[in-house]
């Protein structure tokens, strides 16, 4: 599923579900960063108990962003991510579990989607450097400026996959991450904290989901746990709403499209490498002291909130005269259901079936109708009745025709909308540009090498206009050449890149034409379409149940040919088991990533007379399929073929060493705990006993957890600490075990309900939520979760006075600079110093902050984050309230949230004037 088409369906058919994070940095004072203090109640006035972690939407961006420089070493990329854990926790504040889980081994059918990612990012990696040489070179031919080329090796991202040495370090590091936060950080105090390394087979939000799942089912479990999860994935909505909690949040960073990102030669904006010139760079600041800086402010945050959605799909889908009684559970599940068929990772989405077409509402619309018909629910405790799927499918397949017909429509219109605009721009440029010495030149380059500077700039401009005035005239219709000179008689052919139309890449399907199917069977299968056997194979493999099974196809099939599913058999082999972590890279990798594999392993991918040769081709075809750019295509990969594979490698399997073997292995979980936890003691007696047959975690000791623990040899135990651990000469008072989620036979059913004695949350929308149109007015999140919240703000004289008192562009708060010298102001503005206070302009003490809505209620506008035990209003903590850059925060201003004052909080009111005298 498209995560950004998705997420902006979403934020616009149900904006209440978006709130805005409030998070609260680290101060610094006197140069020493004074980090949050997290074990304090949450200023999003809400309190989470479990925080989840899909990992490797972390691991990604931290380990090669796009919109800053990237980590030069592995040290620093993983300081990135404990910097980004760090700064998650703080938002959320969990007081009961933080779960960490990186995506292990993946299905069968996952892998068929990450092979296809892994060969397109090789092949671009390699493409994007063959090309910045090539620009690179013509820059320097021309003369151009460049910063000297760095000498280092080019980050794979596809060492981000289960089995390589990175994968391998990232894990030991999180284990040396968790055992200090534990014991110096107030607020992971009595948390307890499970880490699902790479080793452990699956997905990582489906390792989430599956502990969910499994706690669920236990007596012990509190049926009313706040849960926050955190990744981008879109699926991750979808898997929250299939666990029917109550209380269920995602915390994710605001999807911001078209960020700015740094050309790959000259590290400025505003460009990309084919668009590079080679100019100098701008000096940034008076003496170029932001240089470093970066144009993108850090990502924000926002809370999805799942109990919000359950609200509107809950009055969306509630249908009257029923033929059944009314489930707002099982109408979840089956919306969820259908959301699958416009996208998921196992499986192509219907070509009848585009978000951004509204084939969410669609589906919702004929599911409603049709339902009637079908006398229940699609689903139920996670089967699927097939026969009343295929009355679902077969009325989209209905209007199928009509949906591919608006689409051209659609397309074309947005054509004829865009050359329209192209004509204006380019009937909107000057009709004249000077030449020479009065050419126009970018900012900062004037003093580069080759410009000139005119000594007589209206000599030069009188010699100008005598040269155009002596020049032959031309009719209107002439055409000129590329120099600006009249071209021949009959004029000259216009490039095809000078054209108003762009070429459109061919389509030999054209579904909006009558035989689409005919061509789409033709084209992409190479069958007729008359072929009923075929057609019926396809659509009974687009399923999944199992580690082996994959979609043996590269494209879906239509809707309307889903008739005659119910009668198809829906036996899926049980019992089997995930690939090795080597196998899945075997599997996953194209030979350009072969260094991350054993030297014979490796030598399999590219050796000529090697029996899988034919998995890894060096080059690839990528079919458009009806869209525009190549990443939107479809990579045509030979599938693997899963016997072969495992042939090919027990003649190699020898030859792996003892780390590589255990590189090789499949692992588990591992819970880890502080010393004040009440699991500490009886984890250190489990290892003081030598206890080698699991034990059963007392739920009573670790908030109604429940599973298995076993023994761990690479345990952090405050005598036993590890390598990595012992190098940093620190002791570390916490402990970890290994940790087996309750087991369940194959068979065995998890309810889809919501379990007794769970209470649903308080309604949140209101009657005008439902409303379609915000009246002209933009909508925009509330901050935090308390809907009551009153944001201060300054009124526009205090803008006024802080322009005349406050220095702009320092980059920094109101008392993050020294004083400036007492000749700077007239008179004795200053209040007196009381020790190791910075100096306050007495100007400060006349801006009132005010409530929005409320009028002229004056607010203390001192700082009221930390009062001192004796005296409850100290002079020498006044402070303002400021945003980024030094300023206060504007009306709306998102930047200064972290310093709103929580509802309710009572202040003292503010001195009478007289009260203190400061000259």
């Amino acid at each position: 599923m498209g995560v950004p088409a998705f997420f902006r369906w979403l934020s616009r058919k149900y904006p209440s579900i978006i709130v805005n994070c409030v998070e609260e940095k680290p101060k610094e004072c006197n140069g020493v960063k004074i980090p949050v203090d997290a074990s304090k109640p949450n200023p999003n006035d809400v309190e989470f108990d479990n925080l989840y972690l899909d990992m490797n939407g972390i691991i990604h961006p931290c380990t090669h962003p796009e919109d800053k420089p990237a980590p030069k070493n592995e040290d620093e990329m993983m300081v990135a991510i404990f910097e980004y854990i760090d700064r998650l926790f703080n938002i959320v504040r969990p007081r009961r579990l933080l779960y960490m889980a990186i995506d292990g081994v993946a299905p069968r059918a996952k892998m068929n989607q990450q092979r296809s990612r892994r060969f397109r990012a090789s092949k671009e990696g390699m493409e994007a450097a063959v090309e910045k040489q090539r620009v690179r070179e013509e820059i320097l031919a021309k003369g151009g400026f460049l910063p000297p080329e760095e000498i280092k090796e080019r980050f794979d991202s596809n060492c981000i996959t289960p089995g390589t040495e990175f994968m391998d370090n990232l894990a030991k590091c999180l284990r040396y991450y968790i055992a200090d936060r534990l014991n110096n950080d107030p607020g992971w105090k009595n948390l307890t904290v499970i880490l699902s390394d790479a080793s452990a087979p699956g997905e990582g939000e489906h390792k989430i989901m599956d502990y969910i799942r499994r706690q669920r089912a236990q007596p012990n479990h509190d049926p009313n746990t706040h849960h926050c999860l955190c990744g981008a994935d879109a699926d991750l909505i979808m898997l929250g709403l299939a666990t029917h909690e109550p209380n269920f949040t995602i915390i994710r960073e605001e999807f911001k499209p078209n960020k700015p990102k740094p050309c790959g030669l000259c590290n400025q904006f505003g460009h990309e490498v084919k668009d590079c010139e080679g100019l100098p760079r701008e000096k940034k600041g008076k003496h170029d002291e932001l240089a470093d800086s970066l144009p993108c402010a850090e990502g924000e945050f926002i809370f999805l909130r799942l109990n919000v959605l359950r609200e509107y799909l809950e009055r969306e889908l509630t249908m009257a005269s029923l033929p059944f009684t009314f489930d707002v559970e099982r109408s979840i599940d089956d919306w969820v259901f259908m959301c699958f068929f416009v996208g998921n990772d196992f499986l192509p989405h219907l070509p009848s079936l585009e978000i951004r077409e509204g084939a969410i509402d669609r589906l919702v619309n004929i599911y409603k109708n049709v339902v009637h018909k079908t006398g229940g629910y699609l689903t139920e405790s996670g089967y699927v009745n097939l026969q009343r799927v295929q009355m679902i499918m077969l009325a989209v397949g209905e209007v199928e025709d009509s949906i591919f017909k608006k689409r051209k429509d659609d397309e074309d219109s947005f054509r004829r909308r865009q050359k329209e605009k192209r004509k204006r721009m380019k009937r909107d440029q000057p009709a004249f540009s000077p030449g020479g010495i009065l050419t126009p030149h970018a900012l900062g380059s004037r003093n580069s090498p080759g410009s000139q500077v005119a000594s007589n700039p209206r000599q030069a401009a009188y010699e100008m206009r005598m040269q155009n005035n002596s020049s032959p005239s031309v009719s209107p219709n002439t055409s000129f050449t590329s120099d600006g000179s009249p071209s021949p008689i009959g004029g000259i052919k216009r490039k095809a890149e000078d054209s108003d139309s762009e070429p459109e890449p061919e389509d030999n399907v054209r579904l909006w034409e009558a035989g689409w199917k005919q061509r789409y069977y033709k084209n992409k299968f190479d069958v007729d379409a008359a072929d009923e056997k075929f057609r019926r194979k396809v659509v009974q493999s687009y399923g999944c149940a199992s580690w082996k099974w994959y979609y043996p196809f590269h494209y879906a099939p239509f809707a309307s040919d889903f008739e005659g599913i119910a009668d198809m058999p829906s036996d899926f082999e049980k019992g089997t088991k995930p690939f090795k972590p080597l196998e899945q890279l075997m599997g996953v990798f194209p030979a350009a990533s072969g260094n991350f594999l054993p030297p014979s392993w490796r030598k399999l991918m590219s050796d000529p007379d090697s029996s899988i040769i034919d998995f890894y081709p060096e080059d690839f075809a990528i079919d458009l399929n009806g869209k525009k750019y190549a990443w939107q295509g479809v990579a045509l990969l030979p599938f693997v073929d899963e016997r072969r594979l495992r042939a090919a490698l027990e003649e190699v399997y020898p030859d792996l060493t003892p780390e590589e073997t255990k590189r090789n292995s499949l692992g588990g979980d591992v819970l880890f705990v502080g010393k004040h936890h009440p699991l500490h003691d009886f984890i250190l007696e489990l290892y003081q006993t030598g206890s080698t047959e699991p034990v059963d975690v007392p739920p009573e000791l670790c908030h109604g957890i429940q599973g298995k623990f076993s023994l761990d040899e690479e345990a952090v135990l405050p005598d036993r600490q590890g390598n990595i651990i012992k190098s940093l000469n620190c002791m570390l008072l916490s402990s970890s075990i290994n940790f087996k989620d309750p087991q369940f036979a194959e068979d065995y059913i998890f309810k889809a309900v919501m379990l007794p004695g769970a209470r649903k949350p308080a309604p949140v929308l209101k009657p005008s939520d439902w409303e379609k149109s915000s009246n002209g007015r933009q909508w925009k999140p509330q901050l935090g979760f308390n809907r009551d919240r009153r944001p201060v703000h300054l009124d526009q004289a205090a803008f006024r006075t802080l322009g005349h008192v406050m220095p702009r562009g320092s980059g920094a708060g109101v008392y993050g600079n020294p004083a400036p010298p007492p000749a700077t102001y007239q008179g004795n503005l200053y209040r007196p110093l009381l020790r190791g206070q910075a100096q306050i302009p007495k100007l400060m003490s006349n801006i009132i902050l005010f409530h929005r809505g409320v009028g002229a209620e004056p607010l203390l506008p001192w700082n009221r984050m930390l009062q001192t035990q004796n005296a409850a209003f100290q002079p020498n903590q006044y402070q303002m309230l400021a945003g980024p850059g030094g300023y206060p925060p504007r009306r709306d201003d998102r930047g200064g949230r972290q310093g709103y004052p929580r509802e309710g909080r009572k202040y003292p009111l503010p001195p009478p004037s007289g009260r203190y005298s400061w000259n």
